[in-house]
């Protein structure tokens, strides 16, 4: 797996590294579905082991993913024997109220940043987001979130500030104030506003890591599915509108296909082309990719990393936006 500088943090992570998301299993927040079905602690554990026996070293994760489960299964990881000191490793805080009737109070920031450290069975986490640009409907929880971070960061309990949203546009608005060491926004070959919005450009003159997530859109972008998906209770995507159309699954089916064709040498042509068009031109940019068994471990690795030309990663969103 290349490896690259993750901006100036100056860590050296995996072009692709592993999201953890799915380790959480089925969860709701409220009457909202946040989690995915089909989880498996022993297969999620051994894709832990394997990643890192593979040089998937940096790992993704946060408090709510699971309510804790996701970092506890990290943390079982580290106690079991995989070494600590050779991971980098990010969670995040901020889909939890706890006792306010908001998010980013300062004292549930704090007692959140140390049950994800008991949790993750650690001394400090490497990198800690914010996990979404929701500070108050006028921001003005930000000042106080903010100190609470930096605090966490003076102590030792964490290395490196993070901000992360769907919206590239809000990461946006925080940005300067924040001035994070990296950012995580939301990107995929159909969804992209990282350029547009200004954050591209924001990241290279401030020498930034970033972590784009859901590269798949949620797996749609693999063209693994013939029909339209009901997912259990729990599952986040059951409020994707896009798994019950069939026409955008067919389309995907058809991209599927093509990237398949352009790149018949590739063992995994169509992750390779999906993560390999985001990586173009991002120097400091890993693809976060969801890896819940070994088989998905042995997937990322043989998707390799590698940045398409500029030329091939247009032509890879021109496929799958349909043009």
């Amino acid at each position: 797996m290349r490896t690259l500088r993750f901006g100036r943090t100056n860590a050296q992570v995996p072009a692709i590294s592993l999201g953890t998301w799915g380790h959480g299993g089925p969860n709701m927040a409220g009457s909202a579905p946040v989690g995915w079905s089909g989880h498996d602690d022993g297969l999620a554990k051994a894709a832990l082991v394997e990643a890192h026996r593979q040089g998937i070293t940096h790992w993704d994760t946060a408090d709510a993913y699971g309510s804790g489960h996701a970092e506890q299964l990290i943390g079982e990881a580290f106690a079991e024997g995989v070494p600590r000191k050779e991971i980098f490793l990010a969670s995040k805080f901020g889909y939890q109220t706890g006792p306010s009737d908001h998010w980013y109070d300062p004292d549930f920031m704090r007692s959140q940043c140390e049950a994800s450290l008991r949790n993750l069975q650690t001394d400090v986490i490497d990198l800690y987001y914010f996990h979404h640009c929701d500070f108050g409907p006028n921001g003005e929880y930000f000042d106080d979130a903010l100190a609470a971070m930096r605090r966490f960061r003076d102590e030792g309990k964490i290395r490196f500030i993070g901000l992360s949203d769907w919206d590239a546009r809000k990461i946006m608005k925080f940005i300067e104030r924040t001035d994070p060491d990296a950012v995580q926004p939301y990107r995929n070959a159909i969804d992209d506003d990282y350029e547009s919005s200004g954050l591209k450009a924001w990241v290279e003159a401030h020498d930034l890591g970033v972590a784009f997530f859901s590269p798949l859109k949620h797996g749609l972008l693999l063209g693994k599915y013939d029909e339209p998906q009901i997912f259990a209770e729990g599952d986040f995507r059951s409020g994707i509108p896009e798994f019950r159309d069939p026409q955008f699954l067919a389309r995907m089916r058809y991209a599927r296909d093509e990237m398949t064709r352009r790149f018949p040498d590739q063992h995994e042509p169509v992750i390779h082309a999906l993560t390999g068009a985001l990586l173009t031109g991002n120097p400091t940019a890993t693809v976060l990719l969801g890896q819940r068994n070994p088989k998905q471990v042995d997937a990322a690795v043989a998707a390799g990393g590698d940045a398409l030309s500029k030329e091939e990663a247009a032509r890879v969103r021109r496929v799958y936006r349909g043009e």
